[in-house]
């Protein structure tokens, strides 16, 4: 049961309403965007929500229990505040999403009619169908550790203890070609072995797509040319000269983490478990004991 103010219960018994959707995305580096199905923008809890976006919702449907209630808003991309090379680029990957139902003559008046997560964001040509997750979806998340031979710390965190800061497992780029959003050349790296920065990050520290971080799939080094391919796209567009900062990748395996970072004591996998050889294995005789 959704709780109506006095003054937007009074608005919706009289029978004559000016009722709009407004909806918030709130991206994970904190940026808001606001968008409305009113043809003029409007404002509130400062966020200004823009007009004529295009935006249309499927029906909302709240369920008894713990199954996840989802949604879908369909749009096509004319605001210049929403773009497809961000959402090919994952800017937009589960961000918070809000959904109020307004009285367009008074803002104040209005109430949450749902909250969740953006979830498969579907493209063809300038339009597209995002899926709203309910919050719900959180509880379908694996929580906790997992007994398994990788390390599940994240390189470089309080549990790792690794310090990325070191110049050993920190550099800093320029782009000096571009072959694709995922793959590029880049100068300054030449200090670094072939497959370094493979599974690292990179973070890019200037152009249009400054601030953003995408992990390395691959790289490799071929005499004096560094070539970094990412594993998803990054912002456009990419230009020569373009900065960046890369940190050192981690195959989460115990041998790297002895060989590479000297930081076995600090490896958050169980590389000693038993596996199913020899779970599944039986005594046989004359076979030596374990």
């Amino acid at each position: 049961m959704k709780q109506l103010s006095s003054g937007l219960a009074a608005h919706v018994a009289s029978g004559a309403t000016t009722l709009c959707w407004c909806w918030r995305l709130t991206r994970r580096d904190g940026e808001r965007l606001g968008f409305t199905d009113h043809d003029h923008d409007l404002a509130f809890d400062g966020t200004v929500f823009e007009a004529a976006a295009g935006m249309t919702a499927s029906e909302i449907r709240d369920s008894v229990g713990l199954s996840v209630d989802n949604l879908e808003v369909t749009s096509a991309m004319t605001s210049d505040r929403l773009s497809e090379a961000d959402l090919a680029a994952g800017i937009y990957d589960n961000a918070a999403v809000e959904i109020f139902r307004v009285n367009w003559m008074d803002p104040d008046q209005r109430v949450l009619m749902r909250s969740g997560n953006l979830g498969e964001v579907k493209r063809s040509g300038i339009a597209f169908a995002a899926e709203v997750r309910g919050l719900a979806h959180a509880l379908q998340e694996t929580k906790g550790r997992l007994f398994q031979y990788a390390c599940d710390a994240d390189l470089g965190d309080a549990r790792c203890k690794i310090a990325l800061a070191d110049p050993a497992f920190r550099g800093n780029g320029a782009l000096s070609g571009i072959a694709s959003p995922r793959r590029f050349t880049a100068s300054g790296l030449t200090a670094f072995a072939s497959s370094w920065f493979t599974h690292g990050l990179v973070t890019f520290t200037s152009g249009a797509a400054s601030g953003q971080s995408v992990e390395v799939k691959q790289h490799v080094k071929a005499g004096e040319v560094v070539t970094i391919e990412l594993w998803s796209a990054a912002r456009l567009p990419l230009i020569p000269g373009q900065t960046f900062t890369i940190t050192a990748g981690c195959d989460k395996r115990v041998a790297t983490c002895r060989s590479k970072f000297s930081n076995v004591a600090n490896f958050r996998g169980f590389p000693h478990m038993p596996g199913n050889d020899f779970l599944t294995s039986v005594s046989r005789p004359g076979s030596k004991s374990r």
